[in-house]
């Protein structure tokens, strides 16, 4: 069962009350208050990206600058969202990226995150660095359906243990995360010595891999540290195959951001690729995830799904990454603007109006079902300039 702080969640109530001053509408009214009532350090921590955050800000213009091709005079009278994922039904396009620590956001954290993924018909992805352990999201959500987010531990044991457990759970994929040998430099982490608030742990271990991230440092990041001297840096394409021999789950390779590794992934037989730039926090001046995309369509779309991260602030986002090939697209910041203003309530909300941005957009341009949005209706701001 997933443990709450008390104390930390009646705070949260109180600044609810105290800061909600009318209807949420969109994501940006969440985030908005989401950063006035998190401590500063969780904060940086949640909204901040690499370096000089160029890649962060490309995330967001990027989906700014596709334009909607919309076709008219269509009968839209009966419109569905939902698709199929390795099997399951899932009812909206709309799935929850892996974040880790959420506890910092809510004291419900992961699990009232899970159970909101399961209200609306999704997935729910947990992060290996969460702050609620596999077993209690499993007992928290028990119809959600759920996938683990995987770091490889120098110990590979630990690995195999965690695969292990989210079999036993009941979670239906792995999502390896490939871009992450090491952290990517965080200037706001940097200068606010960031570190996992004491009262809280990393609930998926029980021994210094728990809490040694608590632990204040003069020189970095306690995450950054964490991750360098825990995490195997001489990870390589043959331990693909490894992984593929300890699980029958599917895998989805999450990070991947160009056709050539999309291939070399695709020849070793994985379920899925995730492209994304992890939320641009890894390495500065990559290219938007939304601008990778159609490269990695085109050159493994018909041998393997393709999901996609990164940016995404409204439905009509949703809208423009299906129509350049995603299957499923997910959300992380959205999610915990959502938990940090009402916990499970907050992430509901901000699914529901993702799903009516998307149906929306849907409905104004034609298109009665995920199958019904072509690439033909998303075009890049030049095609206009050229008129």
């Amino acid at each position: 069962m997933c443990k709450i702080n008390h104390s930390a969640f009646n705070l949260c109530r109180l600044k609810i009350e105290k800061m909600s001053k009318g209807p949420m509408c969109n994501v940006s009214d969440y985030e908005e208050f989401a950063l006035s009532v998190l401590p500063k350090s969780t904060a940086d921590y949640y909204k901040s990206g690499a370096e000089n955050e160029y890649s962060l800000n490309q995330n967001r213009q990027a989906f700014q600058r596709l334009r909607l091709r919309p076709r008219m005079l269509v009968d839209v009278s009966q419109l569905s969202c939902s698709t199929k994922v390795f099997g399951e039904e899932v009812a909206i396009p709309i799935g929850i990226a892996p974040t880790a620590m959420q506890k910092m956001a809510h004291p419900s954290g992961e699990c009232a995150n899970a159970k909101a993924a399961g209200a609306m018909g999704t997935i729910f992805t947990l992060s290996t660095i969460s702050t609620s352990s596999i077993e209690e999201v499993a007992e928290a959500a028990p119809d959600t359906v759920k996938w683990f987010q995987l770091y490889i531990y120098k110990d590979r044991e630990v690995t195999k243990k965690l695969v292990q457990r989210a079999e036993r759970s009941g979670f239906k994929a792995l999502v390896l995360t490939v871009d992450a040998p090491i952290f990517g430099i965080r200037y706001a982490d940097e200068r606010n010595r960031f570190s996992l608030p004491p009262h809280l742990r990393l609930a998926n271990f029980s021994d210094d891999k728990a809490t040694k991230v608590t632990e204040a440092r003069d020189d970095q990041s306690s995450l950054n540290a964490y991750v360098f001297s825990l995490l195997d840096q001489k990870l390589t394409w043959k331990d693909i195959k490894w992984l593929k021999s300890i699980t029958r789950l599917p895998i989805v390779l999450k990070g991947i951001l160009t056709a050539e590794d999309a291939i070399i992934a695709a020849d070793l037989g994985v379920e899925a690729i995730q492209v994304s730039n992890h939320g641009a926090r890894q390495l500065d001046t990559v290219p938007a995830a939304i601008e990778a995309l159609p490269e990695i369509v085109k050159a493994v779309g018909d041998r393997c799904e393709i999901f996609f991260d990164g940016g995404v602030r409204s439905g009509t986002d949703v809208f423009k990454a299906v129509a350049l090939g995603a299957k499923m697209v997910f959300v992380g910041r959205p999610a915990l603007w959502g938990l940090a203003h009402s916990g499970q309530q907050g992430v509901e909300h901000i699914l529901k109006i993702l799903k009516k941005e998307l149906i929306t957009s849907m409905t104004l341009t034609g298109c009665t079902s995920l199958a019904t949005i072509s690439k033909s209706m998303v075009v890049h701001e030049n095609y206009y300039s050229r008129l």
